[in-house]
């Protein structure tokens, strides 16, 4: 489709590396609309972790593509790194292991690299790490973390060089339609006219469409992420996605540790208005020493740390476990980027690519059927959104 004018909504880390694709791809005039300032929500609270590791054929194949990216703008850009220096490691009981080892045939399939590796192989590949003997690790040597700190703005410049013009503190309030089409937007200081929208709002999604009459089965939840100071020595070890202590681990920058902690009993978090600010948001100090609790026989480091800073922001789930991405089809015009279950960051590159290619060629390079708008049951939509759940109820992909 040969556009004029895109309209991005939502300045979080899918809509700038959207709309930076757009650019890439002269798709025009391309607007970028936040209802607040640019990648102040759940993208600067994100821990950046990500593996290739994932649990269907369109996820592998995305993020393949999505980490060659992060790959080239590593070498193009100076002022942003991917941390693949140690890959990134997935960490399982017995018990849970039975359910990834089924995945092992595809990744065969698709020729992605791993390794297996006991609790001995990992105490010495990395001895900041003691998983207990009797645990698993998937080692996926492409895999690794990016900074979002560093990330986030290096980003958002090369979207503001490539000419994309950028609405921060605007909210969209409602819709243009012509012919049955979406045909842009209004907010509180202007009405913008536009060939399409890609809506990338995550945790605001529900009060964005609601004009729309669009529903997808979603539920955010409350997650909480830590930095501990400086340490006295390096801590050397892959990012760690590790189910059995209900968090993940990585070293930061600066010789620090992050440490993300899940919240396994507390509820759902619903967000009913495009008022709410995410840095409403707080979460118990005790929670923070339990994270460390668990931790601390598997990563020592973290034994007597000093903590310097906390992030507490919202995840989001679908039913099924699996991103929400691409056109919606009773909405003409409307393209939707949400719901990335703990692993938008690491996504945002390709999902950035895959957004540009069906916008203006109508197609991805992938298939992302899997990914649909249009793969729910109506029915099923209303079951699961009436529901209250707690997060360890819901389909969790981590990273």
């Amino acid at each position: 489709m040969n556009t004029s004018t895109v309209i991005v909504i939502g300045g979080g880390v899918i809509g700038l590396s959207t709309a930076y694709q757009l650019a890439l791809k002269r798709a025009g005039q391309i607007i970028l609309i936040d209802k607040g300032a640019l990648a102040d929500g759940a993208s600067c609270r994100a821990a950046g972790i990500g593996t290739q590791l994932q649990w269907c054929e369109t996820a592998v194949l995305a993020r393949r593509i999505g980490f060659e990216l992060f790959r080239q703008f590593s070498n193009e850009w100076d002022d942003y790194t991917f941390h693949d220096e140690h890959g990134c490691l997935n960490l399982f009981t017995p018990e849970a292991w039975h359910v990834r080892k089924a995945l092992l045939p595809l990744y065969d399939r698709l020729d992605v690299p791993y390794e297996l590796l006991d609790a001995s192989e990992v105490r010495y590949r990395w001895p900041a790490l003691n998983p207990p003997d009797a645990y698993v690790a998937l080692h996926d040597p492409r895999g690794g973390y990016n900074e979002p700190a560093e990330y986030l703005p290096a980003l958002a410049k090369r979207v503001r060089q490539l000419g994309v013009e950028v609405l921060e503190n605007e909210q969209v309030v409602g819709f243009l339609r012509a012919k049955e089409r979406l045909a842009g937007v209004r907010t509180p200081q202007r009405v913008i006219e536009a060939d399409a929208v890609v809506s990338t709002a995550n945790v605001w999604s529900h009060s964005v469409w609601r004009e729309l009459e669009l529903r997808f089965p979603t539920k955010h939840f409350v997650h909480q992420r830590y930095v501990t100071m400086p340490l006295s020595r390096p801590f050397v070890a892959p990012p760690v996605n590790a189910d059995p202590y209900l968090g993940y681990i990585r070293s930061a920058a600066g010789n620090r540790v992050l440490m993300g902690i899940e919240t396994s009993e507390r509820a759902e978090f619903r967000v009913e208005s495009n008022e709410f600010n995410m840095n409403e948001l707080a979460t118990p100090i005790a929670v923070r020493d339990e994270g460390r609790k668990r931790f601390v026989a598997f990563a020592p480091s973290l034994n007597n740390v000093l903590w310097e800073s906390e992030h507490v922001g919202l995840i989001s789930f679908t039913v099924d476990g699996e991103p929400i991405l691409g056109p919606v089809k009773s909405i003409p015009g409307l393209f939707v980027a949400t719901s990335f279950n703990s692993g938008g960051f690491n996504y945002n590159s390709v999902i950035g690519l895959l957004m540009a290619e069906m916008v203006l060629d109508g197609r991805a390079q992938i298939d992302v059927s899997a990914f649909s708008p249009d793969r729910f049951d109506s029915a099923a939509i209303e079951r699961y959104l009436g529901d209250t759940i707690p997060q360890c109820q819901a389909v969790r992909r981590r990273h």
